[in-house]
């Protein structure tokens, strides 16, 4: 092959990704190719480099047991996207991914590419071309997969950056390999971790804590603790009771999970490291799970970009930063914080029983007056959930959780039933029907109330008295429950199901009928103008 020519100057560098969805790969992310790819281009991108091209193949299985027959797709990259450019048997892709793989090698050749990436490849077979070439031309290049690196290295490729892939996870092993390229162009590199919604541009985790999306994540394992204690109500199901305990036990480490998940922005290494810190901080009840989990997922980014910095395999980072990262966080929670955290829940709790105690029918009524302008104002997430989940941590219900569902949910059905009855237009019907469906049936999608409220002041001032009168039957009754439950279900896990009953019944009923009235009386005035122009005679000429 001819001597490569020097490459035009540029400023970014142009990486071909090659290879497979893998045997051991298969299992940790290569079964997503797409994702796997674009987690590659985006962490490319905060480097300044641009992944220019793509030869994968794939098959819907580990390749450890592949035959030539396996149904099989070829992943290229098309103008600006990763797509399937051919289909077939395991052999015929092969030969598609050889033409391809040639292609690849006159680019090397011809100065077209600056590195490659190597995903499980196969350097001795349909990426052997792009290998030869890239050895030839002195390319660096990054790969994962035992098997397929160490053939790599036997033809003197120049891997950078090398490792197995156990352990390993789409985002880390992009990590790796871009981190590795960086360290020997000497390009600053900061990875870009996290989701679309919680990316800080690779910037510092700190940035990604948001106490509104850990707690609503982990909304699902709240309600699965409401849901078990209802079932121990039922007779002869009694003996759950210590379920119940070890559930709410447990709860911190739920908490600290998704924490470390979402601030680490690392997919399964925040994970494990969460859960890490979550099993040491369950002395310190939710509050302590949540500042386990969130230092977890600060350590984690900051480790794992450390490891990298300094030539660890990727399997390795990903073990010392989740294992290690854990370990910070929940022994700061184990050895110091916890007596504080408990502290903190209790004293939420503490606080809401003697605010009710003093006045229960005040503490209601103030109660449910303030949740329609806090979710509206977009404080209910950020302030009330937190409450509901921190309460019912503790204890398993949740005095604000039952305003919740009486004051929102149940006015909102209300007023929404209103519109399905007698709607001002015939429009109205189906949007207020579907809405009321959600509402009765899952507890939740108070929002669409919304068209109607903001529609008339009205209808704003009818549900603003209406919550708070279900607030204070709440107050009065002494109810506990939660929302985010079906209608029918949410006073079986109250502390009074007569009392709850009750409460939505108000809730429900009391906007229902204002509603109601106020559609009619704005259908006859509508009409009124029409029947006085028909009555009018017109003179005769």
């Amino acid at each position: 092959m001819p001597p490569r020519p020097a490459a035009a100057p540029t400023t970014t560098r142009r990486i071909a990704v090659v290879g497979s969805s893998g045997g051991n790969l298969y299992s940790h992310g290569g079964d997503d190719p797409v994702a796997l790819v674009e987690q590659v281009r985006r962490q490319a991108a905060a480097a300044g480099m641009e992944v220019t091209a793509v030869q994968l193949v794939a098959v819907g299985t580990s390749m450890d047991g592949a035959g030539q027959d396996t149904p099989a797709r070829l992943y290229t990259l098309q103008d600006g996207t990763v797509a399937v450019t051919a289909t077939g048997t395991l052999a015929e892709v092969n030969e598609a991914a050889r033409a391809l793989d040639a292609e690849l090698a006159r680019t090397v050749a011809g100065g077209g590419l600056d590195a490659l990436v190597l995903v499980s490849a196969d350097p001795e077979g349909v990426n052997a071309a792009v290998t030869r070439a890239a050895v030839e031309a002195s390319l660096p290049a990054a790969g994962t997969g035992g098997t397929s690196i160490a053939a790599a290295q036997a033809l003197g490729l120049r891997l950078v950056a090398a490792s197995g892939t156990t352990g390993s996870t789409s985002t880390t092993r992009a990590v790796s390999y871009v981190a590795g390229l960086a360290r020997h162009w000497g390009v600053r590199y900061r990875p870009v971790l996290g989701t679309a919604e919680t990316s800080d541009g690779g910037g510092s985790p700190w940035r990604r804590i948001s106490l509104r999306g850990i707690m609503v994540g982990s909304l699902p394992a709240f309600i699965a603790l409401a849901l078990l204690l209802a079932i121990g109500k039922i007779p002869g199901l009694e003996a759950l009771g210590p379920v119940f305990d070890a559930l709410i036990a447990g709860l911190p480490v739920v908490v600290a999970a998704v924490a470390a998940r979402r601030v680490s922005g690392l997919g399964e290494v925040g994970l494990v490291a969460g859960a890490v810190a979550g099993v040491l901080s369950t002395e310190g009840g939710i509050v302590g799970g949540l500042v386990g989990g969130i230092l977890a997922g600060v350590v984690v980014a900051y480790l794992l970009r450390w490891t990298l910095a300094h030539r660890f395999p990727v399997t390795t980072a990903n073990i010392v930063a989740g294992g290690v990262s854990g370990l910070v966080g929940g022994l700061v929670v184990f050895l110091l914080l916890a007596p504080v955290t408990n502290a903190v829940g209790e004293g939420v709790k503490g606080g809401i029983e003697a605010l009710v105690a003093f006045n229960p029918l005040l503490a209601g009524a103030v109660a449910g007056l303030v949740m329609w302008p806090a979710i509206m104002g977009g404080v209910y997430h950020a302030a009330i959930l937190p409450l509901v989940l921190l309460e019912m941590g503790e204890k398993g219900h949740s005095f604000f959780g039952a305003v919740d569902m009486v004051s929102l949910v149940m006015v909102s059905l209300g007023i929404t039933l209103a519109n399905v009855v007698r709607p001002r237009t015939s429009g109205e019907r189906a949007l207020a029907a579907s809405g009321a469906a959600v509402n009765f049936g899952f507890g939740t999608f108070v929002e669409a109330s919304y068209p109607f409220i903001f529609a008339d002041r009205k209808v704003f001032a009818v549900a603003l008295g209406s919550s708070a009168l279900g607030g204070l039957v709440v107050g009065a009754t002494g109810a506990e429950a939660t929302a985010y439950l079906p209608a029918v279900v949410a006073p079986f896990v109250a502390t009074d199901t007569v009392g709850m009953v009750l409460s939505m019944v108000v809730g429900c009923v009391v906007p229902f009928l204002a509603v109601l009235a106020l559609n009619e009386r704005a259908r006859r005035a509508e009409r009124a103008p029409r029947a006085a122009g028909a009555s009018v005679e017109v003179p005769a000429a």
